[in-house]
Order: structure tokens, then sequence, then C-alpha cells
């Protein structure tokens, strides 16, 4: 009898997809450098790092679980938790609204926000198959079309804290974009850069500080079947919106 192997996609969503990629990276059993465990760790940091001190509102784009909304609530901010997936928290916050919305199809206020949260979200906006996206109506240009709507939500002088993957341009799809030489300086031309550190895994498969050039020049891989083995540099910004305050 003849061996037959069939891949069949399985569609998770985040919170428990991020616990079984970090499971399965975190075992390193074939020795290669590489995997994504411990990703959310240095995002989180850098993001709590620059995190400025409320009170104020914020947005927390493709919040997830919602770590990041607590955090933002108990550094004194009013919270719009925003995914385009159901969420349930495991905790309640009076300062925390949580919204199951698409960006790119919410009527948003402008001029509204203080902060807005973007961490490792943008990379999937427009992409299909993926976040319950059915089809890409932005001819593959969602991610830029939903920084430019968020850019118009902030405040003049308002801050985006950004984590994305970086390394040579590629779209994995129904994964996500990872920005390079190219679409990097698009995603962020219209932000004023205050910031920006960038990391890649070193050969002890621990994540390590680099230079701009290192990262952009990392080759990404991703495998729709073998998720949990995606490897990417991650760059993160502090961005700001031109204009008075």
């Amino acid at each position: 009898m003849k061996r037959v192997s069939v891949h069949v996609p399985l569609y998770l969503p985040e919170g428990l997809y991020g616990r079984l990629r970090d499971m399965r990276n975190s075992r390193a059993d074939d020795g290669a450098v590489g995997g994504l465990a411990g990703d959310r760790e240095v995002e989180y940091a850098f993001i709590g790092a620059e995190l400025p001190p409320g009170p104020g509102k914020a947005l927390d784009f493709g919040c997830g679980p919602g770590f990041l909304s607590l955090l933002a609530a108990q550094r004194g901010y009013h919270v719009l938790a925003m995914d385009l997936e159901p969420q349930r928290f495991l905790w309640t916050h009076p300062s925390v609204e949580f919204r199951k919305a698409d960006i790119l199809r919410e009527e948003m206020p402008e001029n509204h926000f203080d902060v807005i949260l973007n961490c490792s979200s943008v990379e999937h906006v427009g992409i299909p198959s993926r976040y319950s996206v059915a089809k890409d109506d932005a001819n593959g240009d969602g991610d830029l079309l939903a920084m430019a709507r968020m850019l118009r939500m902030l405040k003049g002088g308002g801050r985006m804290l950004l984590t994305v993957p970086v390394g040579r341009d590629a779209v994995f799809a129904p994964l996500h974009r990872v920005y390079g030489a190219e679409r990097l300086p698009r995603l962020l031309e219209a932000f004023t850069v205050s910031k920006e550190v960038y990391w890649v895994k070193d050969e002890r498969c621990q994540w390590a500080l680099v230079d701009r050039a290192e990262a952009l020049h990392f080759t990404a891989t991703a495998d729709y079947h073998q998720v949990m083995r995606s490897r990417y540099a991650l760059g993160c910004f502090v961005l700001t919106r031109p204009g008075p305050e």
C-alpha cells in the first residue's frame, strides 16, 4: 500500500496559535538557529519601555488576548482594544473597551488617540484567509491603508509603538508580510521615526540587537504547514504624527 501525505490547512485563533508556536519553537530539537520563541517578550518589553504615562486615549490595534491593553490601562489610558476576531479577556478593567472591527472599514474618530499600539498586527492586514479576511479588497496594500488611517486617528504629536517582521521583502500568504528595504520605508513614510531598534536570532537561538542593515538583509522563511518554524527579524519603532500637539 502506498503511503500518501495530505496537508490540510487549519486556521487557529491568534492566542492559541501563539501558544502552540512558542511551545514548538522552545524545543529547538533540531539545533537550528531560528524560530520565533521569545518574540513577544522582545516586543512587549519594547512597547512597555516606550509607552509614556497617561492619562490619555489609546488604541490597541490587533489586541489579541489584550496584554498591551491592560498595560496601557494601568499606565492611565482609556483603551479601545480592537481585533478582527472575538476576544474574551481573562481579566476586566474599567478603562478598557473591546470592539470587534476591521480597521479598514470601521468608522473611527480622527485626531483622537494619544497613543496607538500596533504590535505585530499590521503585517496581516488584507491578507486573505487569515484573521477572518475573506478576500483582498485593497490590491495588496491593506497594510499601507491601515497605517494611513491610523495616522489620521492620532493627535498631532501622537505616538505609535510599532513592531513588525523585517528582513528581505516578502509576502508569505496567508500568514504575513516581511518588511525590507522596499516596503518598510513605504510603511513608515508618513510618520516621523523617533526610534528604531532591530533584533535577529543569534547562533544560540536568542534574540540579539543588530543594526538596520543586518536586519533588513535577513532572509525570512515561512511554511504554512510548519508555521511554528517561521523565521524573521524584528523591527521595533517609535513613530510620531507630525504636527502640533
